[in-house]
């Protein structure tokens, strides 16, 4: 019997280790396996242990987790969406996140900070209520973000020019805004420094210079307080300003505010920026599709046209789903999916990918998928919910982040008040220090460069035509020391081409290529589709009868009064037919007639033209070992595999022994590296799915390829994969950068704030300046 638990709040992946080798060493327990991510716990156990194991199972958790509920899932939880609106702040998303998804009923919580929605999964019974508290978590943290439910299974994001017009007014408003403030003072500034106005004029400017630019930051931090949550951003710039008002710093608490503000401006200029770029990218999505019903042509939306209806597609337009075409001539576009700029020709009986543009010619299409299913939405919604799998790195840095603000607030009041007790007076000029410590120990430029770079650097991927489905494996692909690959359509064109025909006893070329045909024409192999290309004449079915495949061996079929026989060399030795082995590299089709043998066709696969480049570049980048998979016979695999120079090759393998290979493969490489895997298709999906890193190559219309892989390369060439690796470096290279460059200069200034040298004015560049600093250098990662 399979059961599951949820064990709610369990986030140690030590204890997680424990639990599930202890519940896997109970009796009656046959396997136990525990998902962090999910927080679940599934086993499978004998029916005669099932009614005691769930006590059993709670003590066992709870002896190193007594915090963690455990509750056995019986209930279907419900996806519910939220759209909002306007929010913009990486680190208030991640706050969101988890604290919705530590609401009761709540098993899973997901904010996509691209498409701005919230996607749990919820109890049925907390399903109706949970509205209400989702709204109140978000308004905790961003007042101004409209929450409404999404009721589409499909979510459609708003169209471009609405979005940034709703982000043009809030940008205007805080502009406005920051301008105003600003005005008043340096009015007050140049009063007192011109004017020697009066103390109470000068502090009547700075007052209301600081409402203007900081009483929602101090609102906030209020409401947070109430609500037990105490050490954020709001609350050390409200304590810190307010503080060096209390000390008499009147301008320097006003500047503190002002440019705190100017920060928070830049922040979301960067986040809107980001999510551009990556939105740019969703421009394939059509607008509207021209279908012909009843003769005559009518605009619909492509969601309501159904699979089989005819489209048709002038130039100009986008190409609304996927289909063949089955009248007209043309060149498309197919940047937004591949990002190759060279145009690709369409003719009558080729596919047509949703997403291209059509660029010159009319044309005529039956379509093959529903809008949901066609390449445009795939890829819209693999590119858009990637920013949900979050990096090691950014994972580490929202945790880092929620221990580092209670204890540089502890440290900087232990800095303000130990020394004067110890050493006796100066209480002012210690405050003022422990005031400085606050502004400088902000983890802004953390909390938002960091997942920025990760957001950054998915869509300079995607421009690339490389599609990384989240952050994790574009961080996991810095560590790959290994990369295996299939070889037919990965590494060769995947395209059989008769290279060869040998004949035997009397016949001549001819002869043999047509037997060949004759006992090929009903099979679809690619094999036999060669054989038929190379004889390139109409064939007369009707004098074939008998027609027998035989699995692992070949075809028998008498062609009028003939028997015939075309196979490998196993099907000749069954058949006791006398013949000689073709030692030629290649796959040969063995053909016999009445028991004589015929002749040899020989068969070739041509290896991709940037396949030897791309192997010696991922070498070059510093891929440690390439190693090849097929399931062609040895000279074949050793053939291929000398000429692009690969480190190991194993031929003749069936699809489970490829999983087996890659787990050997797996076994051996360097500790806390990662084995990549790529492959092509339906066959490669098992290897794809076991390897820490599955990438689909040519993965443009691939169904299975799409759906099992972590990276899809959207062509068919090798060298993307190279591409891949250099975006990924890139990205990992500017967030070392960043948390260089933020806990470096940081922790400069928080020592010279302790020892005094540095004021507000210095503490303002350590928080604010750093924060732009990271802000731009993670933005250097979109024009990669």
């Amino acid at each position: 019997m399979k059961r599951i638990f949820l064990l709610k709040g369990l986030d140690c992946p030590n204890c997680s280790a424990k639990i599930e080798k202890e519940v896997g060493e109970l009796d009656g327990v046959q396997s136990s396996v525990v998902n962090l991510m999910k927080q679940t716990l599934t086993i499978n156990v004998a029916p005669a242990a099932a009614n005691t194991i769930a006590s059993q199972i709670e003590t066992i958790v709870h002896s190193h987790e007594p915090g963690v509920e455990v509750q056995e899932e019986t209930i279907i939880p419900v996806t519910k969406s939220y759209l909002l609106k306007g929010l913009d702040c990486p680190n208030c998303s991640a706050k969101i996140e988890k604290e919705v998804g530590e609401l009761d009923g709540v098993q899973s919580s997901v904010v996509n900070l691209m498409k701005q929605t919230l996607t749990i999964n919820v109890a049925p019974a907390a399903a109706n209520t949970i509205a209400s508290q989702i709204e109140t978590i978000v308004h905790s943290h961003e007042p101004d973000v409209e929450v409404s439910e999404i009721a589409q299974e499909y979510y459609i994001p708003a169209k471009k020019q609405d979005t940034n017009t709703s982000y043009n007014n809030e940008d205007k408003k805080l502009t406005i805004r920051l301008a105003i403030g600003a005005a008043i003072y340096g009015i007050g500034m140049a009063l007192t420094v011109f004017a020697k106005v009066p103390l109470p004029v000068e502090l009547v400017f700075l007052i209301v210079s600081y409402i203007i630019l900081g009483g929602d930051v101090v609102w906030q931090a209020v409401r947070n307080i109430s609500k037990g949550r105490v050490f954020d951003e709001h609350f050390l710039m409200s304590v810190s300003t307010i503080g060096a008002f209390v000390i008499g710093e009147y301008p320097e608490a006003v500047a503190v505010m002002l440019f705190y503000q100017v920060g928070e401006f830049f922040q979301s200029l960067a986040v809107e920026r980001s999510r551009k770029s990556i939105s740019d990218l969703m421009d394939i999505r059509p607008d509207c599709a021209t279908v012909r019903r009843n003769g005559e042509l009518i605009t619909i939306s492509p969601e309501s046209v159904a699979i089989g209806e005819i489209i048709i597609v002038k130039p100009g337009e986008k190409i609304p789903l996927d289909g063949v075409v089955l009248d007209g001539d043309s060149m498309l576009d197919t940047r937004a999916l591949t990002g190759e700029s060279v145009p690709r020709s369409v003719h009558k009986g080729d596919e047509a990918l949703s997403g291209c543009m059509n660029q010159t010619g009319v044309l005529t299409i039956k379509t093959t998928k529903a809008f949901g299913e066609s390449t445009a939405s795939k890829i819209i919604d693999l590119v858009e919910n990637a920013s949900s799998r979050k990096a090691p790195t950014e994972n580490f840095i929202t945790t880092f982040a929620r221990y580092y603000t209670p204890v540089v607030v502890i440290l900087a009041a232990i800095l303000a008040i130990l020394p004067p007790i110890l050493l006796g007076g100066g209480w002012t000029e210690w405050i003022r220090r422990g005031f400085v410590f606050l502004v400088v120990s902000c983890p802004c430029a953390l909390v938002i460069s960091i997942p920025l770079t990760f957001f950054g650097g998915i869509g300079a991927a995607s421009k690339r035509g490389v599609l990384v489905k989240g952050s994790n494996y574009l961080e996991a692909l810095n560590n790959v020391s290994i990369i295996v690959f299939d070889k037919t359509g990965t590494l060769t064109k995947g395209v059989f081409n008769v290279t060869d025909i040998l004949p035997a006893n009397g016949f001549s070329k001819e002869q043999v290529l047509e037997y060949a045909v004759q006992a090929e024409s009903f099979s679809n192999h690619p094999i036999a589709k060669s054989i038929l290309s190379a004889y390139g004449k109409e064939i007369d079915q009707s004098v074939i009868s008998d027609y027998k495949e035989i699995s692992g061996y070949g075809i028998s079929a008498m062609a009028g009064k003939k028997k015939v026989y075309a196979g490998n060399t196993k099907l000749m030795d069954s058949e006791h037919v006398e013949y000689t082995a073709c030692e030629k590299v290649g796959t040969k089709v063995y053909v016999a007639v009445d028991g004589q043998y015929a002749g040899c066709i020989l068969i070739t696969d041509e290896v991709k033209p940037d396949s030897k480049k791309a192997i010696s570049d991922l070498k070059h980048i510093g891929v440690e070992k390439t190693v090849m998979l097929t399931g062609d016979d040895e000279k074949i695999g050793k053939a291929v595999a000398e000429e692009l120079q690969l480190d190991e090759y194993y031929a003749q393998l069936f699809p489970d022994q490829k999983v087996e290979k890659v787990e050997l493969l797996d076994s051996k490489k360097r500790p806390g590296s990662k084995l990549a895997f790529v492959g092509d298709g339906i066959n490669d999906a098992p290897v794809l799915a076991r390897a820490d890193v599955g990438i689909a190559m040519g993965g443009l219309g691939s169904d299975a390829a799409i759906e099992a892989a972590d990276v899809v390369l959207m062509t068919d060439e090798p060298s993307k994969l190279v591409d891949a690796i250099d975006v990924a470096k890139a990205t990992k290279q500017i967030v070392m950068q960043n948390i260089v460059i933020a806990l470096g200069i940081k922790s400069v200034f928080l020592i010279l704030g302790a020892l005094g040298i540095a004021g507000m004015w210095e503490a303002v560049f350590g928080d604010v300046g750093v924060t732009i600093i990271a802000v731009l250098n993670a933005m250097r990662i979109l024009k990669k």
